[in-house]
């Protein structure tokens, strides 16, 4: 049956025809126009919307119902892992690994040296790793929920109790990145289902703390959309004082401020990352350096590990890399793929969205360190769900993830069940991390593809710029690199990737000299 709104089913003629402020509030991108999965799985909830949807004013916001069903996902995340809160934490070697249940944060209450009260960067800790090993942000996260976890009883009672008060704070930070995402696009909302979901977020999303600098990595990408750029700074700042990686943003907005002529705002965002990093490390680094250095000596000084195609090259090598070694061409790697990003951005015919070279530089991180977690996919879910929000390519990935993540439970399964050798053998391991190597670097080549031909990037063809650009969305460039300094140049289109004017976003085509 036709939608009852006629304008509806009238395509755009051009991926950059104006939208009015107007329409950008009053028709948000309905998923099941345009996206043939969406389309079909819609038909378990009453069909594609525009058949039976009454659209009316209601308390049931796309915003609500996305963080609802995150919270929802999260929640059954936890249920998976009751197998291991139950016992197989602590008895049996390999009981939380065959249950594909483990998690660090009821090991490291006790391995850290929150069970005793010790405080996090200042107190040395017994055993082989001196202070706590992560960043400060996310030391203080761990160290608030030590505060509430009761001292009594046995002490795997009082691991069970940390792992639910981090849970607990975990899903509120599982809420902010559901509702941040859907708030970023702003016609765009129901993108974010992605992320709330994502089987490998769910899967995920207890296993450590990555939450905390995703969901403040989310909230700062929010800020950027609006134009926010000292909230985006002071985000992105304390998102890498709690995880690494959120400061690798900062290349990919270098490039396109650049491109688009935005120093001030690239300017003002720099400063603000800074100090709000300086605000949270400082008292550390002058109180407790030992402590607070830590993290940076642990990382560089950890060889090969899961995940991580070094680790197939060290298995199968009679004389293995050392750590030294593996570091520098790590560094290398990242490097060039790093140039490859600027370069894209730079050069590209349409200056790229900031979700694209951002999704693109973290998984070039992923793709290049010498260790991948399992929770490290929480990393890029929220910037995959706003660089290609299109249901076949996120689940293809979504499924290597799953693979990865039973793939790595099994191998420690096989490696700690002595003689029965229960689970996958080092082969059937490496297979896993190329299934996730794979995934990544597929949804990659779509990434690049649609950054390369804008008339096949769907958030384009809606008739958007960059919607989570702020102050880039329907810039001019002033600086552009190769062909692309010439616009004259006409997009091969069909009825499904509509014309692109070169050069021109929708938020920049009122300023057009006629």
């Amino acid at each position: 049956m036709p939608s009852a709104d006629p304008s509806a089913e009238t395509p755009r003629t051009s991926a950059y025809e104006p939208v009015s402020p107007q329409e950008q509030e009053q028709e948000p991108v309905r998923p099941t126009k345009e996206d043939e999965v969406a389309r079909a799985g819609s038909e378990l909830i009453g069909g594609p919307v525009g058949r039976r949807v009454l659209f009316t004013a209601s308390w049931w916001t796309p915003v609500r119902i996305i963080a609802l069903v995150a919270l929802g996902m999260f929640a059954l995340g936890m249920i998976q892992k009751m197998p291991c809160y139950n016992g197989a934490w602590f008895f049996g070697a390999s009981s939380q690994y065959t249950h594909a249940c483990y998690s660090d944060i009821p090991h490291l209450y006790q391995g850290r040296g929150f069970a005793d009260g010790l405080v996090p960067y200042f107190d040395r800790l017994p055993g082989d790793m001196e202070y706590l090993e992560y960043p400060v942000l996310t030391g203080v996260f761990m160290e608030m929920a030590s505060w509430v976890t009761p001292g009594s009883g046995s002490i795997q009672h009082q691991e069970k109790i940390y792992w639910m008060v981090n849970a607990g704070i975990l899903m509120v930070c599982t809420a902010v990145v559901a509702a941040c995402v859907a708030r970023t696009h702003r016609r765009r909302p129901w993108d974010a289902l992605l992320v709330a979901l994502a089987p490998a977020f769910a899967l995920t999303a207890t296993i450590n703390w990555d939450l905390l600098a995703v969901a403040l990595m989310a909230a700062a990408m929010l800020m950027w959309s609006r134009s926010r750029v000292v909230a985006f700074g002071v985000l992105l700042g304390l998102a890498t004082a709690a995880k690494l990686y959120p400061v690798l943003i900062l290349g990919p907005l270098l490039i396109l401020c650049w491109r688009a002529g935005k120093w001030r705002e690239f300017g003002i965002a720099l400063l603000g990352t800074v100090s709000a990093w300086l605000v949270v490390n400082l008292p550390v680094i002058l109180l407790a350096s030992d402590g607070w250095s830590k993290f940076y000596t642990f990382s560089q000084e950890r060889g090969v590990d899961f995940g991580s195609f070094w680790l197939i090259l060290s298995q199968r090598m009679d004389s293995p890399l050392t750590t030294d070694t593996v570091n520098t061409l790590a560094t290398a790697l990242m490097l060039l793929a790093c140039l490859g990003v600027g370069a894209l951005g730079l050069t590209a015919p349409r200056r790229p969205r900031l979700a694209q070279l951002a999704f693109l530089v973290v998984a070039a991180f992923i793709l290049t360190n010498k260790v991948y977690s399992p929770q490290y996919v929480l990393w890029l879910i929220p910037l995959a769900a706003l660089a290609r929000p299109r249901w076949r390519d996120f689940l293809i990935w979504q499924a290597c993830e799953v693979a990865y993540f039973l793939g790595i439970w099994l191998y420690l399964a096989y490696t700690t069940s002595g003689d029965a050798h229960k689970g996958l053998p080092t082969e059937g391991y490496q297979l896993a991390i190329v299934v996730h190597l794979l995934g990544t670097l597929y949804l990659c080549a779509v990434v690049v593809r649609d950054v390369l031909m804008p008339e096949r990037d769907v958030v384009r063809q809606a008739g958007d710029d960059d919607p989570s650009g702020g102050v880039l969305d329907g810039a001019r460039d002033v600086f552009v690199l190769g062909s692309a300094g010439h616009p004259k140049r006409t997009a091969l289109h069909t009825s499904q990737t509509p014309a692109v004017k070169w050069g021109v976003g929708a938020g920049a085509a009122a300023d057009l000299p006629r």
